[in-house]
């Protein structure tokens, strides 16, 4: 069989595809499987040309796309990629996103059959898949198994994968990494979602207390989130900036993570990494971190299950204390 998969985006979503793609890669070591993501996250997939789960991956300039969706360049862009999926006579498509630009790039592969959930996340995606496959399992990882299992037509138990590593990027982290490290993963995809800065940064004070260096990971220079929280911890914790590849080798050399419900936190999770996670807004039951290492998932009773992106801080993880955080780290290195 020739596979190709579909979830574009972004870094947590990708993580949580993985368990699913990495269990039907062990069960049929001779198929391959392919990938359409953006280029941001194809590190999570590949190093170089291939990687331990996907065979290759198909780079798809999402973000690009939407700055400048009728010009000329993203319609030539459009239409390479359709070229490109089509060279490789997909036996079977699977989109594992369920949004309408996800269904419409599984169409432009032209594979024999094309599989989605009959509840997609937009309605209109269903319409252009040739099998719609009903949603089962209560977190994402275990809904994305059953959806890729049944589509190949076997049961998939969704387990552990291996994230590769850039030799560049091993090369670096070594030398912006001490030990023992904590990560403070303090973005969020929304501001629901975030955790206060001032709240990190005092976090990381008693975090140095206890012997460890607080590193706050930054996608780029002048982050106004990373910078607000090294301000209020006088010094206590320090920026490191690199992308998903640095990322991945610096994670590899983590001794702790606290975050919320971001990508960094879910690469924590599939690296094994011991973890603290903070959500508010979002259900950890259904998106929460999955991984085999120790984790500890702090939700106030006062938080409410939505995916609406608001600004406003949830009022459920605006009760989580410092101290709260900080009760639990020291319960999990207890562990």
């Amino acid at each position: 069989m020739n596979i190709l998969i579909v979830r574009v985006g972004a870094m947590g979503d990708v993580l949580h595809a993985l368990p699913a793609v990495a269990a039907l890669k062990r069960a049929r070591p001779l198929w391959r499987v392919d990938w359409a993501v953006d280029p941001r996250w194809a590190p999570l997939l590949v190093d170089d040309e291939r990687g331990p789960v996907v065979d290759m991956v198909h780079l798809v300039p999402a973000k690009e796309w939407s700055k400048s969706p009728l010009s000329p360049a993203t319609l030539r862009s459009v239409i390479g990629l359709r070229k490109e999926l089509r060279t490789e006579h997909y036996d079977l498509v699977v989109d594992m996103q369920g949004t309408l630009r996800s269904a419409v790039i599984g169409r432009l592969a032209g594979g024999h059959d094309f599989a989605g959930y009959s509840d997609p996340r937009e309605n209109l995606a269903a319409m252009l898949y040739k099998r719609k496959i009903a949603r089962r399992g209560a977190h994402v990882v275990e809904q994305g198994a059953a959806l890729l299992g049944e589509a190949c037509g076997m049961e998939l138990s969704p387990g552990a994968v291996e994230i590769p590593r850039a030799q560049w990027a091993e090369e670096w982290a070594e030398t912006v990494v001490t030990r023992p490290m904590c990560v403070l993963a303090v973005a969020g995809g929304w501001g629901a979602k975030q955790w206060p800065a001032e709240r990190y940064g005092a976090l990381a004070i008693e975090l140095k207390r206890m012997g460890f260096d607080a590193v706050v990971n930054a996608p780029r220079k002048e982050d106004a989130i990373a910078e607000r929280v090294v301000a209020s911890s006088g010094g206590a914790a320090r920026i490191v900036v690199c992308n998903v590849g640095g990322l991945i080798s610096l994670m590899a050399r983590t001794g702790l993570l606290v975050g919320g419900d971001t990508g960094p936190t879910h690469l924590a999770a599939a690296m094994g990494v011991p973890l603290v996670a903070l959500f508010g807004p979002t259900s950890p039951e259904r998106n929460g971190p999955w991984g085999p290492g120790a984790m500890r998932v702090l939700r106030d009773a006062a938080s409410v299950t939505t995916y609406k992106r608001t600004a406003e801080p949830d009022a459920g993880l605006m009760k989580l204390s410092v101290e709260t955080v900080m009760q639990a780290v020291r319960e999990l290195i207890k562990r």
